[in-house]
């Protein structure tokens, strides 16, 4: 039997449609939410003062009096709705506890979000259906790949299938970091792309750090100079307690695992030198390589900002040993196909930095912080591998065994992991 379903006219009336009609083709922006029997109600236009009441007795009579059947608002076509239509939904939700709204859009989100709405039901923005394929990438770290879509605008997509927190966090902490003085871009929109989510920024004309020593060998030295001084200024930033994650707890879950498969008193000492770690509270961004700074018309700018954190140097400069060297220690062409430049780019260019970063070319110095790097560095890359099955190949064998041995040798060498 045909059902109908109340939907919310433009001028805050209802009109019919036919229960089970299709109607994800009338924007890519549609969000689709099962609930079993539940009421499906459509809202449309404006809810305001001027007819908010009649739209709340509407809502109610169409939704029954049975408090335990759930109701879906559709807000696709709401486009606008006052603290009297707020009021409205509230007194729905008084009376129906299972009460979703869905499609909804970013300025009508914006309304129920400053209110607290958001904390009090559930409530699903409507996202535009962004399209990745053919498009240039243009970074790529562990939570996610980042994509040029028009010589504007970029969009990194999530690894997570459901990384709507990740996306929000990454949002916050990019604004921490842009209040703290620290040249990036801040998203503007998130959006769907496949089955997982991206957020969009913009990014006017912008070219990788990769890019540039890819193609213009002759910049390095003004790469390598920029890359250190936007470096120190990340370095030097302090950052107010609690408003991101400590990049030593995150260090020693790599050692904890790590030592599983290192003679004991290799483990224990590893264990050792990172629980030694002094804390400190100034910025890390935690995946600092070539393709997460990028050249603008204007300046330079940091992107990829789901890694931020505080710590010591040595946690930062271990993710950047892996980076230009560690990783593709064993493979060197695993550094052309992550970087675009080859290995021997790669390891002038990671030198250059740690002389301009240290301040100086003394060859016991620049060993002395290269080696602290590589410890932390080897502990996360022998980790990595064998969460993703390394040990099941020979190939995956070999390398983690490299890595083991340089790991090894080097924990008789050092007893200080801080910088």
């Amino acid at each position: 039997m045909r059902q109908d379903l109340p939907i919310a006219d433009a001028s805050g009336g209802f009109s019919y449609a036919e229960d089970g009609q299709d109607s994800s083709c009338r924007s890519t922006e549609r969000v689709t939410v099962t609930m079993s029997d539940a009421i499906k109600i459509e809202l449309t236009g404006r809810i305001d003062s001027g007819n908010a009441e009649e739209v709340k007795k509407d809502l109610l009579s169409r939704a029954g009096d049975d408090r335990d059947t759930p109701v879906i608002l559709d807000a696709q076509d709401l486009e606008y709705i006052s603290s009297a239509g707020l009021r409205a939904i509230l007194q729905l939700r008084k009376d129906h506890e299972q009460l979703t709204i869905i499609n909804v859009s970013p300025e009508v989100y914006d309304i129920f979000d400053m209110t607290g709405f958001t904390q009090m039901m559930e409530i699903h923005r409507a996202y535009k259906e962004v399209s990745i394929e053919g498009c240039e990438v243009i970074g790529k770290g562990a939570n996610g790949t980042i994509y040029r879509i028009d010589k504007d605008n970029v969009v990194k997509v999530f690894n997570n299938s459901d990384a709507l927190e990740e996306i929000e966090h990454e949002r916050e902490v990019a604004k921490l970091a842009l209040i703290l003085g620290i040249p990036t871009a801040i998203s503007y929109d998130v959006v769907r792309v496949g089955d997982t989510y991206g957020s969009v920024f913009e990014l006017l004309n912008a070219r990788s750090f990769s890019t540039i020593l890819a193609t213009e060998p002759d910049k390095l030295d003004w790469c390598v100079n920029e890359y250190v001084d936007l470096l120190r200024k990340i370095h030097s930033t302090v950052v107010p307690e609690g408003k991101l994650p400590d990049m030593k707890e995150t260090a020693l879950d790599w050692a904890k695992f790590t030592s599983e498969y290192l003679p004991e008193e290799e483990g224990s000492k590893l264990r050792a030198l990172v629980e030694a770690v002094p804390h400190n509270d100034h910025m890390i961004h935690g995946d600092y390589h070539t393709k997460n700074v990028e050249l603008t018309d204007e300046e330079v700018l940091l992107i990829d900002m789901d890694t931020l954190a505080v710590g010591d140097p040595v946690f930062e400069l271990g993710s950047m040993f892996n980076a230009f060297i560690g990783f593709s220690e064993y493979d060197h062409n695993k550094i052309l196909e992550f970087q675009g430049f080859d290995y021997e780019t790669a390891a002038k260019f990671w030198d250059k930095v740690l002389k301009a970063y240290a301040g100086t070319d003394d060859p016991d110095v620049i060993k002395g912080i290269e080696d602290k790097a590589k410890i932390v560095g080897y502990t996360r890359l022998i980790r990595r591998s064998i969460r993703r099955k390394g040990l099941e190949t020979e190939d995956g064998k070999a390398e983690i065994e490299l890595w083991k041995g340089e790991l090894i040798s080097l924990l008789d060498k050092v007893d200080s992991l801080a910088i």
